[in-house]
């Protein structure tokens, strides 16, 4: 019989990282052979969608409830965690909802930070806590989750963060003259573009001179706090770095095939983050899947998937060591090569059918851990 997953989320049309991980692996998981009822998290009531059963309208009265009824209603609850989503300080509205839930619930925590508020870090204990299993994306995180909170390792298990195979559009890149260098995400602070612009800079020599790509939309919460103050600021340091004609803003929100040929046009990503936190980046994942030979700041998820020799680590808001991570790939002879092919033995596991495949195992696993203990 197949497997009920109640997934809590945000979900599409939302335009966040977590609706597309969750959308994806909806997806994935219904062609795995589950079923999939989504509680999608939303911040007013919105039109039907596919999959979607039930709406949490964050702050709404009674909320909490009439959200875990529609996940009691399935087999396992599986909750994606990001302390954004949810209503209150820090999400802590999640654990209304968490108290409600008498089904097992599979937790997947898209962030675990290292120096958390102290309510940062109840918040999480709890969530934990009410968890049956946890689950992290890389093992920086689980080893994080561990250290900092004290948490039972076996109840803690590494799935990697999903990919679609874009291998398959190689073919549809368009013809290219210069190199093209690409960063693309939801736009914001702590993105690191600037260090990024800064570099290119330096690699004024290169003939033809390399092109670089930011494609993506400004995040829509930072639209909603700062406006496009972040993107005007890196175009005016494009302009006073006359960098004009190399540097080129894509700011719409892609579907799928455009991004796909996108990312096959590209010869080289550029992860230029700020932050040490980040355990999970799905940028970085497609990138990889893609076979495309990555610089990358050392945040704890590239430090773990480029190690071995699929990408180019290098310091944050170091303009300089970025540019040199470049200009090696573009210049060595048969490093893109070498890279690319460390990135497709990497692949087959980082796929969405690989990754869904692992969240039915573990769903099954504690549905028969739950029929022993009740027999």
């Amino acid at each position: 019989m197949a497997i009920r997953f109640g997934v809590l989320s945000t979900f599409p049309p939302t335009q966040c990282g977590l609706a597309t991980f969750s959308s994806a692996l909806a997806t994935h998981l219904v062609d795995a052979g589950a079923e999939v009822s989504v509680v999608r998290v939303v911040d007013s009531v919105q039109p039907p969608m596919p999959l979607v059963s039930h709406q949490l309208v964050i702050g709404e009265p009674d909320g909490a409830r009439a959200a875990a009824a529609a996940l009691n209603a399935c087999d396992v609850a599986l909750v994606q965690h990001e302390y954004g989503i949810f209503g209150g300080p820090d999400g802590a509205d999640v654990l209304d909802v968490l108290a409600r839930v008498r089904v097992p619930v599979i937790t997947v925590l898209h962030t675990v930070l290292a120096n958390p508020t102290p309510h940062q870090h109840e918040v999480l204990a709890r969530v934990v806590a009410a968890s049956s299993v946890t689950v992290t994306m890389t093992e920086a995180g689980r080893q994080r989750l561990i250290a900092g909170w004290g948490v039972d390792p076996s109840s803690v298990t590494v799935i990697a963060h999903g990919a679609r195979d874009n291998h398959v559009q190689d073919e549809l890149a368009p013809a290219r003259t210069a190199p093209t260098v690409l960063t693309w995400g939801l736009l914001g602070e702590g993105k690191g573009i600037e260090w990024a612009i800064e570099a290119l800079a330096g690699l004024s020599d290169l003939r033809p001179r390399p092109v670089y790509r930011i494609v993506g939309q400004t995040h829509p919460k930072v639209l909603e706090r700062n406006g496009e103050a972040y993107r005007q600021r890196l175009e005016r340091l494009v302009d006073r770095l006359g960098l004009g004609a190399v540097v080129q803003f894509d700011d719409r929100y892609l579907d799928i095939p455009t991004l796909q040929r996108i990312v096959a046009s590209a010869d080289v990503v550029l992860l230029p983050y700020d932050s040490p936190d980040q355990v999970t980046s799905g940028v970085l994942t497609e990138a990889v899947v893609a076979g495309k030979p990555v610089v990358s700041t050392a945040f704890p998820h590239a430090v773990e998937l480029l190690s071995d020799g699929a990408g180019i680590l290098v310091p944050r808001r170091d303009p300089a060591a970025i540019g040199a991570g470049l200009r090696r790939v573009l210049t060595e002879p048969g490093l893109a090569a070498s890279m690319a092919a460390v990135s497709r033995g990497l692949a087959p596991g980082l796929s969405w059918t690989a990754v869904a495949d692992q969240y039915v195992a573990l769903g099954a696993g504690l549905l028969h851990t739950r029929t022993l203990s009740a027999a």
